[in-house]
């Protein structure tokens, strides 16, 4: 097995599981935000890593030449990092909201007080 020609997936990997591990193990609202951008990041890479070949040519017909690069992947991660950069921005709008109706973006204090406020209705 070749591992050199494999250093993209393994960095993809590495940052799908890190980027796991902050969203699961983290209750701060940024931190999950900043995992699933790495996440997103990894996804990315794993998309773009089998799109170049080695040796092949940007898709223009030109004589002489017969292995080229597909283009495909490369277009969609573009369509993709425009939609994951205004999920992003929702998920900041959505904490910089919480924080003004809360005061707080930790997600173990958004927990005791909503089971506060349902303690005072239940009363």
């Amino acid at each position: 097995m070749n591992t050199a020609g494999h250093f993209a997936y393994f960095g993809a990997i590495f940052l799908m599981m890190a980027g796991l591990y902050i969203v699961i193990a983290r209750n701060n609202l940024v931190k999950k935000l900043v995992g699933l951008g790495m996440f997103q990041t990894s996804v990315y890479i794993l998309y773009i890593a089998p799109g170049k070949l080695v040796g092949a040519t940007s898709p223009i017909i030109a004589e002489g030449v017969t292995l080229y690069s597909n283009p495909l992947p490369h277009v969609l991660i573009l369509t993709a990092i425009v939609v994951g950069v205004a999920t992003l921005a929702l998920g900041l709008a959505l904490v910089v909201r919480i924080r003004e109706a809360y005061g707080t973006i930790e997600e173990d204090e958004l927990l005791e007080a909503d089971a506060e406020v349902e303690r005072k209705q239940a009363e």
